[in-house]
C-alpha cells in the first residue's frame, strides 16, 4: 500500500518505519553545525521568521547523501514529506517554543537531464522534481484558499477541525472538498473564520523563451501552481527557473473523468533570470573591453562589427550601435519619466538590407523579441485583459513590448499596421509604460524597451518628391518619437552595384567555420543551462583568445579595418550598459544647445520633401541619450564634445537625409591628405561648434586661406591639373579660368532670413534673364536681385551674403554655376 495517512487509521508499518530512517538520514544533513553551519544558519532565520523557507542545494545533499539525492528527483512527492518532517524535527530542537506555522522547503542546484522547458517536458517526468525555464505571460489573482477549517456546535459545544487537501499538495491524499454544515447527530455548525486556517494560491502561465523555441514552431506554454509566500512573486514579462513537482491533473466532463490530462508543475522555489540574459564576463574580457574603449577609433570599430556581411549603411550601423547601448533614463521630482531607450526607424526601398538589421539586432542584442506590423494588433503588443477559463476571473495578458522590458522590439513591415494599433503604442515609446483601464481592470505594466522598426513605401518605391509622412503614410506624432529616421534608397551607381554583387557573391561562397554542406548542427547548450546555479567551465574559459575575427574575407569592410566577433561584441555592450551612466559637463551642455539651435535653423529652411521629420523638443532630447551613447562606447564618465559632435552629425543625417557640411569638408580634406604628412593640427580635426547662422561659404574661406580656390567645380578641376604652385602665391594668379570676382579672407555667411529673400528674388531674375533655361552671366543675375531688393525696400545684399546665397543655392539643387555663369535647375 502506499503512504495512508494516520488520522484515517490507516498505516503501512513497513512504509512507516522507512520514512522514519529517511528522516533521520535528512536530519543529520540539517545538523551541520559542526562543518560549514550553511543550513543550520538558514533554520535559525526560519525560526527569527526572516526567509519564508529553507532553501536546500541539490549539489551539498548529492555530497552527502546521494542516494537520497537521487530518490529525491525520482520520486519527490514521498520524500519531500521525510524532508519536511526532518526539518520539523531539527526546528524543535533549536527552538523549545512550539511552531504553529507550516514547513516549506525549496531547492536549487543541479537537475541534470530534469533541467527542461515546456517543450522537453514529457510522460517520463511525471512526479519527478523538475526545473523548467521560461517567461511568464498571465497570472491569475491571488485567491485564498482554505487549509483546515474550525466547526463550533451550539447544540453539544464541542469544536469540529477539518483539514483539506488535493492533488496540488504533493504526499497527500485527496481530501472531500464538502464543507460540513452539520454533524453527525444533523446538528447545525457554526464556522470560526478567526481559527480556520488560509494560504495564499495563485496559477501562472509559463510559456517557452523566444531564442529556445525551435525555429517556424509555436512555443509553448505550461501551467505553474504556486501556494504560501511564492504566491505573487512573479509578474508578465519576467524571466523565471520554476523549481517544483511536475504532475498530472485530471480533467473532468459532465462529471466523468476521460483519459486525456493536464500538465502542470507545482512550485516550491521560484528563481527570477536577469532580464539582460548575457554571457558573463570573465577578467580577461574586463581587460580587453577596456583597452579597446581606450581606442580613439572604438566608436567606428563597433558600428562596422555590427552586421558586418551588409555592405554600406554606416551611419545606420551607428544608430542601431547608439540603440543596443541606450541612454540615461531619468525620474524627475515631480515622478516625471524621461526616457532612456532609443528608438529608431528604417524607411527605405526593397532589397536595401532593412531587415537583414532586425535579424541582426535579434541575434546580438541581450534580450530581443520580433514582430510584424500584419502580423500583430495593438493589444498584442501592449497587453490583452483575457478571461480565466477556471475561474472565470478577468487577468492580464502581456504583449510583445511588456515581455521585451528593458531589451528591443524589433517591428519589420510597421507601414503594414493599421492607424489604431499604431496609436496603441505611442505611450509605450514615450513613457515606457503601458496603461491599461477596461473590464474592472486598473493596471500599468512596464514596457521600457527599445523599438526598431523597418517600413516599406506606399508606392513600392521611396518617392523623394514627397515627403516621408506621405512616403509611409504616418502621422508626425508617431515619427516624432523615433530619435533616428533613416531613409534607404536603392540609387543606380555603378561603381556602388558593383561593390554589392561582390559582396553578396562572398557570402555565397564563404561558409561558417565547422558547418559543412548538409551536416545537421546539434542541439543544446553548456552545462551551466543544466543548473540552477552557474558552474565553472574550464572548458569553455579562454575558449576565444582573440577580441578580432580572424577571417574577415566574407566581411564588408574595406581592406585594413578588423571587425569585432560577436560574442565580443555581446560583451562589450553588456559591460557598457552595466557602466556608470556618463554625465554631462558644461562644455557638452552648452554644445548640445548650439547644436539644437542650429537644427531648428537649418530645418527652418529646408523643405518637406528634404527632412525626415519635424525637429523639435523631442529631438533635443534624443541629442542627449544619442551623445550619452556615444559616451557609453568609451566607457567615459563625462561625455565630451567629440561625444555630442558625433551625435549630432548622426542626428543631421537622419533628419535631413545629408551629413553637415562641416563633416562632409574635414572627410574631403581627409581623404586628400591620406598618404602625405600633414603638419597643421586644423586639418586633422573636425570643427567641434557650429555658428548658429548658416555658414556656407567656410569652404571657400578656409581654402583661399591655404591657397587653394574653389570658387567652382570646373575651377577645382584646374586647379588640380596646374603645375606646382607656391604657398605664397595669391589664388588668382594661380588658376587659368577666369579671374574670381571676389577674395575673401573670412567665411562668407547669410542669415536665414536673409536667404529666404535672396532666393525668391534669385528666382524671379532668373526667370526674366533665363526663360529657356541657359546660363546667365553671374553679374547680371546679382544685379537683377538687388534691383529687386531695392524695389521692396529690404536693402542691398552684402557682397558675402551674394556669395554664400549663391552657395547655398548650389548645394540645394536650385541652380548651377560654372565659370561665372549660372544656369536655374
Amino acid at each position: 500500500m502506499a503512504n495512508l495517512p494516520g488520522h484515517l487509521g490507516l498505516v503501512d508499518r513497513e512504509v512507516e518505519q522507512r520514512n522514519r530512517e529517511f528522516t533521520q538520514e535528512y536530519i543529520s544533513f540539517f545538523d551541520d553545525s559542526k562543518s560549514d553551519n550553511r543550513m543550520h544558519k538558514q533554520i535559525e532565520d526560519f525560526c527569527d521568521g526572516l526567509i519564508p523557507r529553507v532553501i536546500v542545494n541539490i549539489d551539498s545533499l548529492r555530497e552527502k547523501l546521494p542516494n537520497r539525492a537521487d530518490q529525491l528527483l525520482k520520486n519527490f512527492a514521498e520524500e519531500v514529506g521525510c524532508v519536511e518532517a526532518a526539518l520539523k524535527e531539527v526546528h524543535h530542537r533549536a527552538n523549545d517554543a512550539n511552531f504553529d506555522g507550516h514547513y516549506h522547503v525549496g531547492f536549487e542546484g543541479s537537475m541534470g537531464d530534469r533541467h527542461v522547458n515546456p517543450r522537453s517536458l514529457k510522460s517520463n517526468f511525471l512526479g519527478n522534481l523538475v526545473c523548467c525555464e521560461g517567461i511568464v505571460t498571465k497570472c491569475t489573482s491571488v485567491r485564498p484558499k482554505v487549509v483546515s477549517s474550525v466547526h463550533y456546535c451550539p447544540a453539544t459545544g464541542k469544536t469540529l477541525e477539518r483539514r483539506y487537501t488535493d492533488a496540488t499538495d504533493p504526499g497527500s491524499l485527496i481530501s472531500s472538498n464538502t464543507y460540513p454544515t452539520q454533524d453527525e447527530n444533523k446538528n447545525p455548525l457554526t464556522t470560526e473564520f478567526g481559527l480556520s486556517h488560509y494560504k495564499d494560491h495563485q496559477q501562472f502561465t509559463l510559456q517557452e523563451l523566444p531564442e529556445c523555441a525551435p525555429a517556424g514552431q509555436l512555443p509553448r506554454n505550461l501551467d505553474v501552481i504556486v501556494d504560501w509566500d511564492l504566491a505573487d512573486a512573479v509578474q508578465p514579462g519576467d524571466r523565471v527557473r520554476v523549481i517544483g513537482l511536475y504532475r498530472v491533473m485530471p480533467k473532468k466532463r459532465q462529471g466523468f473523468t476521460d483519459c486525456s490530462f493536464r500538465s502542470l508543475i507545482i512550485a516550491n522555489n521560484v528563481q527570477h533570470m536577469s532580464k539582460l540574459a548575457s554571457p558573463d564576463l570573465e577578467t580577461d574580457d574586463i581587460k580587453r573591453i577596456r583597452k579597446l574603449a581606450k581606442d580613439k577609433d572604438v566608436f567606428d570599430i563597433l558600428s562596422r562589427s555590427l552586421a558586418p556581411s551588409i555592405y554600406g549603411h554606416e551611419e545606420v550601423k551607428k544608430g542601431i550601435l547608439c540603440l543596443l547601448l541606450g541612454g540615461e533614463e531619468k525620474i524627475t521630482a515631480s515622478g516625471v519619466r524621461i526616457r532612456g531607450d532609443i528608438n529608431v526607424l528604417l524607411i527605405g526601398d526593397p532589397s536595401v538590407a532593412k531587415s537583414q538589421m532586425l535579424r541582426y539586432v535579434l541575434n546580438t542584442a541581450p534580450r530581443a523579441i520580433t514582430t510584424t506590423g500584419r502580423g500583430s494588433s495593438g493589444v498584442g503588443l501592449t497587453a490583452a485583459v483575457t478571461t480565466d477559463p477556471d475561474s472565470g476571473e478577468r487577468r492580464l495578458e502581456a504583449g510583445a513590448m511588456v515581455l521585451a522590458d528593458r531589451g528591443v522590439v524589433c517591428i519589420d513591415e510597421f507601414d503594414k499596421m493599421t492607424d489604431a494599433d499604431r496609436t496603441s503604442i505611442h505611450e509605450v515609446m514615450e513613457q515606457g509604460r503601458v496603461t491599461i483601464a477596461k473590464a474592472g481592470i486598473q493596471a500599468q505594466l512596464n514596457a521600457r524597451c527599445s523599438v526598431l522598426a523597418a517600413a516599406n513605401p506606399v508606392y513600392g518605391r521611396y518617392d523623394p518628391y514627397k515627403s516621408p509622412m506621405e512616403n509611409i503614410n504616418m502621422q508626425d506624432s508617431l515619427l516624432s518619437r523615433f530619435d533616428l529616421v533613416f531613409v534607404l534608397r536603392d540609387e543606380h551607381d555603378c561603381d556602388r552595384d558593383r561593390n554589392v554583387a561582390e559582396q553578396v557573391l562572398k557570402m555565397h561562397r564563404y561558409r561558417t567555420k565547422g558547418e559543412p554542406d548538409g551536416t545537421v548542427l546539434k542541439m543544446g547548450g553548456a552545462v551551466k543551462t543544466i543548473s540552477t546555479k552557474p558552474l565553472d567551465d574550464d572548458a569553455e574559459k579562454g575558449r576565444n583568445d582573440g577580441i578580432y575575427e580572424k577571417d574577415s574575407a566574407w566581411t564588408a569592410v574595406a581592406k585594413g579595418e578588423k571587425v569585432l566577433t560577436i560574442d565580443f561584441v555581446r560583451k562589450f555592450i553588456k559591460m557598457a550598459k552595466n557602466a556608470p551612466t556618463p554625465e554631462l559637463g558644461k562644455k557638452a551642455r552648452d554644445m548640445i544647445a548650439d547644436a539644437y539651435a542650429e537644427l531648428r535653423s537649418v530645418e527652418s529652411v529646408q523643405e518637406d520633401t528634404e527632412r525626415t521629420m519635424i525637429v523639435t523638443v523631442r529631438q533635443l532630447e534624443s541629442l542627449i541619450r544619442l551623445s550619452t551613447a556615444v559616451a557609453r562606447a568609451r566607457l567615459a564618465k563625462e561625455v565630451d564634445p567629440v561625444d555630442v559632435e558625433k551625435a549630432y552629425g548622426l542626428l543631421h543625417f537622419a533628419c535631413f537625409k545629408e551629413k553637415p557640411k562641416q563633416k562632409i569638408e574635414w572627410e574631403r580634406r581627409h581623404k586628400k591628405k591620406t598618404g602625405e604628412d600633414d603638419d597643421e593640427e586644423g586639418d586633422e580635426e573636425m570643427p567641434e561648434e557650429q555658428e548658429e547662422v548658416i555658414s556656407r561659404g567656410k569652404k571657400r574661406g578656409r581654402l583661399n586661406s591655404a591657397g587653394d580656390s574653389q570658387d567652382t567645380t570646373s575651377q577645382e578641376q584646374t586647379q588640380e591639373s596646374t603645375a606646382s604652385q607656391t604657398a605664397t602665391m595669391d589664388v588668382d594668379t594661380t588658376l587659368t579660368q577666369p579671374t574670381p570676382k571676389r577674395v575673401r579672407s573670412e567665411p562668407a555667411t547669410i542669415g536665414v532670413g536673409r536667404y529666404k529673400l535672396f532666393k525668391k528674388y534669385a528666382r524671379k531674375a532668373l526667370d526674366e534673364l533665363s526663360a529657356s533655361g541657359d546660363f546667365v552671366d553671374e553679374d547680371l543675375v546679382t544685379q537683377k536681385i538687388q534691383e529687386l531688393a531695392d524695389k521692396d525696400g529690404q536693402g542691398a545684399f552684402e557682397e558675402g551674403e551674394v556669395v554664400a546665397g549663391y552657395e547655398k543655392m548650389g548645394d540645394d539643387n536650385a541652380i548651377m554655376c560654372s565659370e561665372g555663369r549660372i544656369c536655374p535647375i
